[in-house]
């Protein structure tokens, strides 16, 4: 199943009449945040941050969750898995559910820790230096959904972590799942997106990337989203699918020349784009793919949005987190992490363009992302709350700011 990239366009006025058609619960960020306290880990932090009930919850790539004050920054309690963690963890009422990076899912205790059961797939795995996130559970029936290395989708009992089903795909599924109208949407490095009955894990739908001559597999790397009857999800082809939810044909795609789009998030009727090696931020109309407006980025974008009224909030692996306006597109402020400020001019000229002798510095795409460590870069999604935005950074650090 295939399709062509349609015409985009830009259309301000429809862009502003779908953002004021849903209500917000956070006041923006206007005015730039102070930091409220950092917290430092051993070795860097992919994994996205979850605030519940004054606590912060987040893994490491030193096998380690973590359970932090809010107010303080100091640690409640941590847990000690086997295997690097790469996921965001799901709260509903006291429980914690963590895919542990060592291939069990956990049940914990959301105050204490104390496990209550634990699920074990047939083992994590990474698929190349490149395989940043791990697939983060989520709750739907009374069932936790999850993605593992082995390259199954997984359906647990949430109360007990009895299998429900399982189903294999190709290769490492390591998307975040997403669940609508009876059906569970995931994406496979066997190139592949899957729509698998929510109930018994039967296949509904499977549609096949383009593939790319860097990466002829098309590996889904990106975790889908789901609205106007249409998933959304991006691959290592350099494109961005819209697949019809029930049938399974892609409705447009949007093709990017020098990168991956995997970051995608949909709000207030707008589809959020991010183009990693395309440095841009697109918003675009879900149903067409036409675009509201589109902005430059000083570096690569992976984690998705954190959202208030009118304003959003978006990292990249430079280091730098941005409060965006979300009509216009504009940056309204920024905050840097200690790498950046640190070690950019190892690597970058003032305006944050490389150094003319930047390849004689950087000779792999292994030693790039050791820089983008270096940096503090910020692969996960900001966690926001009415007074706070807490992001985790390669640097080893979480940095709360107060509004």
């Amino acid at each position: 199943m295939r399709c062509l990239s349609p015409l985009f366009f830009f259309a301000l006025f429809s862009y502003a009449q779908a953002q004021s058609s849903a209500k917000q619960t956070i006041p923006d960020f206007k005015e730039k945040p102070s930091v409220h306290w950092t917290f430092r880990v051993a070795t860097p932090i992919i994994a996205s941050p979850l605030v519940s009930d004054n606590l912060v919850y987040f893994g490491a790539l030193d096998s380690t969750f973590y359970a932090l004050d809010t107010r303080s920054g100091k640690i409640s309690w941590k847990l000690k898995t086997r295997g690097q963690i790469r996921s965001t963890p799901l709260v509903t009422g006291n429980i914690l559910y963590l895919n542990g990076g060592d291939g069990n899912l956990y049940c914990l205790d959301k105050m204490t820790g104390k496990i209550k059961w634990t699920f074990a797939s047939n083992g994590e795995k990474k698929y190349d230096f490149a395989d940043y996130h791990q697939s983060s559970p989520i709750l739907y029936n009374n069932t936790v959904y999850f993605g593992s290395g082995d390259g199954n989708v997984y359906a647990v009992k949430a109360d007990n972590g009895t299998k429900r089903w399982s189903y294999q795909t190709g290769n490492i599924v390591h998307t975040t799942p997403a669940i609508d109208n009876n059906k569970v949407f995931v994406g496979s490095f066997d190139g592949y997106v899957y729509a698998l009955d929510v109930a018994s894990g039967a296949l509904v739908w499977k549609f096949k990337t383009l593939g790319h001559r860097f990466f002829p597999a098309g590996e889904v790397q990106g975790s889908p989203v789901v609205a106007k009857g249409l998933v959304f999800i991006g691959a290592r082809d350099y494109n961005v699918y819209a697949i019809d939810q029930n049938k399974g044909y892609c409705h447009w795609n949007k093709a990017f020349t020098r990168g991956w789009g995997l970051a995608n998030t949909i709000h207030d009727s707008v589809l959020h784009i991010g183009g990693a090696d395309e440095r841009v931020l697109i918003a675009a109309v879900p149903e067409t793919g036409r675009e509201y407006w589109k902005k430059p980025m000083e570096f690569l974008i992976f984690g998705s949005n954190a959202y208030s009224e009118s304003m959003f909030y978006a990292g990249t692996t430079i280091g730098k987190l941005h409060g965006i306006d979300a009509r216009t597109g504009e940056k309204v402020w920024t905050v840097t992490t200690e790498g950046y400020s640190k070690n950019r001019l190892k690597y970058f000229k003032p305006d944050d363009a490389y150094r003319d002798d930047i390849y004689t510095i950087i000779k792999s795409n292994e030693h790039f992302l050791e820089v983008e460590y270096e940096l503090g870069g910020i692969f996960s999604t900001p966690a926001i709350t009415p007074d706070l935005l807490i992001f985790t950074t390669t640097e080893g650090t979480v940095y709360c700011l107060r509004r």
